[in-house]
């Protein structure tokens, strides 16, 4: 069982600084499971925040094949987009062009303490931030806390074939596996539904407290105004497909600081909170989670864990989301567009 993080286990492009090549990389904050010094190859801050894509890395491989033969390692690793062929049809006009689509694949979810192996989930998503995305799934339904990771890693069984290793996360737990009544079932999820036969509302109580009311948190809505803009402007992957959701954190004053994109608007969420719980930023009080479609009751329970006093999406809630937030003091505002939205929950963080 491989357990090493990958530096192209990254999804989506923006634009990034050129770094010079190192021996090694260090990052700010306490050391934990995800050092990205345990990597077996010298990277760079760029490689690590700008994968390549496939396409591209065929074209680097050309390169180096012109100096001299170069052999490929099994089947090639999914990617955020895979190239297809359409026939477009326009007034007048039948035409063969390529296109891009948003990759679909299945990811299996396993964790293990010691001896012990148990498949928690299976989830279609776009490959990509795949770690992440195990980590906050965990999380948010209360099978992992922070710091109860010890490693994550792609799966190496014999028995699994090439073709399927990128597509089985194995988390490592410290300690022994999680006596939850989660475990009595697997999770099947999809990129529509969410996970399907989830939590009610009366056990959620059981294990989340009410936010705190966060009396200095207030945002003009001259900032949520510019939301979408921003989450728009940083879905790479969506600019080249148009078929993906995604989840971005931003600050009270609007910044952008982190942004998943996925098929399963709840899958891109879980890699938004993996990515903090891996960097130990849990949790999220003081900032916005604003998602790309609707707010459904899976997305306010992951928020929720995370510590997020404000959710906002383009589109409606669920009658389950608005109850969900005002359950627990959420504040929740959906149709966020064309500068108007509604307020469903906890205004007061709302300055009007």
């Amino acid at each position: 069982m491989s357990e090493r993080l990958d530096p192209r286990d990254r999804a989506g492009r923006k634009p990034a600084e050129p770094a010079e090549r190192t021996g090694s990389v260090k990052r700010a904050g306490p050391a934990g499971p995800f050092e990205l010094d345990e990597l077996d190859v010298p990277v760079t801050q760029n490689e690590l925040a700008e994968p390549f894509e496939m396409d591209e890395m065929d074209e680097l491989l050309k390169l180096v094949e012109r100096a001299g033969p170069v052999e490929r390692a099994g089947p090639p690793r999914p990617g955020a987009t895979t190239r297809t062929r359409v026939t477009e049809v326009t007034p007048g006009a039948v035409r063969e062009r390529r296109d891009d689509l948003a990759t679909e694949e299945p990811l299996e979810i396993r964790i293990q303490a010691g001896d012990a192996r148990r498949t928690v989930a299976i989830t279609m998503r776009t490959p990509g931030h795949d770690f992440e995305l195990a980590a906050g799934f965990l999380y948010g339904e209360g099978m992992v806390t922070s710091g109860g990771i010890d490693r994550i890693g792609y799966c190496t069984d014999e028995d699994v074939t090439p073709e399927a290793r990128y597509n089985i996360v194995t988390v490592r737990l410290h300690g022994e596996l999680p006596d939850l009544p989660a475990l009595d079932r697997h999770f099947m999820t999809s990129s529509a539904c969410g996970v399907c036969g989830t939590a009610s509302l009366e056990a959620l109580h059981d294990r989340c407290s009410p936010l705190p009311p966060q009396e200095g948190l207030r945002v003009s809505p001259d900032i949520l105004y510019g939301l979408p803009r921003r989450l728009r402007e940083g879905q790479g992957v969506f600019g080249k497909t148009g078929g993906l959701h995604a989840a971005g954190l931003f600050t009270p004053d609007g910044e952008l600081l982190a942004l998943r994109e996925d098929v399963g608007r709840h899958n891109a969420v879980d890699k938004l909170v993996g990515w903090a719980l891996m960097g130990e930023r849990l949790p999220l009080g003081g900032h916005i989670l604003m998602v790309s479609g609707r707010s459904s009751y899976e997305i306010m329970q992951k928020a929720l864990t995370a510590g997020l006093p404000i959710v906002c999406a383009v589109s409606a809630p669920s009658s389950l989301a608005v109850d969900l937030a005002r359950d627990f003091g959420m504040t929740l505002v959906g149709f966020l567009r064309d500068e108007r939205f509604n307020i469903y929950s906890s205004p007061e963080r709302i300055v009007t």
